[in-house]
């Protein structure tokens, strides 16, 4: 693998468009080309960008030999397809969160990935923010020492739009999947596994997706977690982490930009980070890394990891009768 890394951009959306002007943040990394449903949005795009090449299919981006890896930026439904699209070209794959929309789904890509040994990593691109990276160091070295408890919110109040693509069950919409997942993969990461026990309250709208749901996680040992997220409704968006010997808060924690410990008889310690960029960068430095050191996963968001937050978003949806019109 040379030093530059060159990566092509699956779907001309506006997750991709974040990607794709935080990319320049990231030593190393060539946009070189981008591929969509239609040619025209495409061209759209890499004009944009000054982006060399467009294409009109993942089928012809997928062809294109001088690509590394690509960034899988489509709607959460096309995930499991279009990122098997790129895996069975060879390609390395960033795939967007939710990683699939359901577990099912997700056992497929990573069994086709890891028996073929190609990059496959999921774009949870908070886990790479500096100041989460803090924040587990903080956790290593157990200074708020036995985590106890987490409490998170994401949520936001989108105007009620029968059509919009959060509202559409056969687009995958919801709160659940858009926003949950950010809370989920963050009590994942601080404790490091999958809760015993999910209670649940959902509110099911009009469209028939959940437009805000609240849970609690037990875990052996008594730890618990509080989680909530809406698409109908503001929240704080930030997270607390609550431990024996002191508590760590995050504002805005799916974006976060600073951190604060807090420790019994100390003064506070306030981590900030003066990045450029919206954040998207960290991510793509990881899986460039991963390329460089060979190695086929990412340690910090391991797909074992992902399979079974998979898992406990499809339990969570059982639990309210939630399954999308193309889920077998």
């Amino acid at each position: 693998m040379t030093t530059t890394i060159k990566w092509g951009i699956a779907g001309p959306g506006m997750i991709s468009r974040q990607f794709a002007k935080d990319l320049v943040h990231a030593e190393g990394a060539h946009l070189a080309a981008v591929a969509g449903r239609s040619l025209e949005k495409a061209e759209s795009f890499a004009s944009e960008f000054g982006i060399a090449k467009a294409y009109g299919s993942l089928e012809e981006l997928a062809q294109d030999p001088d690509i590394d890896i690509v960034y899988v930026g489509t709607l959460h439904p096309a995930h499991r397809d279009n990122a098997m699209i790129f895996l069975r070209a060879g390609k390395a794959v960033l795939c967007e969160k939710p990683f699939t929309i359901n577990a099912g789904e997700a056992e497929e890509l990573i069994s086709y990935a890891r028996e073929n040994q190609i990059f496959l990593m999921e774009a949870m691109w908070t886990r790479y923010l500096p100041a989460i990276a803090q924040v587990r160091q903080w956790l290593a070295e157990g200074r708020i020492g036995e985590v106890r408890m987490v409490k998170a919110d994401f949520g936001f109040d989108f105007e009620w739009q029968a059509g919009s693509r959060l509202l559409d069950p056969n687009l995958g919409g919801g709160a659940l999947l858009d926003v949950g997942i950010y809370p989920l993969s963050f009590v994942s990461m601080v404790f490091g596994e999958q809760p015993a026990r999910v209670h649940s309250n959902v509110r099911i709208g009009a469209t028939g997706v959940d437009e805000q749901f609240s849970l609690l996680l037990e875990y052996e040992g008594g730890k618990t977690a509080s989680l909530n997220g809406a698409v109908q409704l503001a929240m704080p968006n930030e997270a607390y982490i609550l431990g024996t010997k002191g508590q760590i808060h995050i504002p805005e924690f799916f974006a976060a930009r600073t951190a604060t410990l807090r420790v019994a008889g100390e003064e506070p310690i306030v981590y900030e980070d003066s990045r450029s960029g919206s954040g998207y960068a960290f991510e793509a430095v990881e899986a460039m890394a991963c390329l460089r050191e060979g190695r086929t996963e990412s340690l910090t968001m391991p797909l074992d990891e992902t399979l079974e937050i998979m898992r406990t978003l499809d339990g969570i949806r059982w639990q309210w009768n939630l399954r999308y019109p193309f889920e077998s």
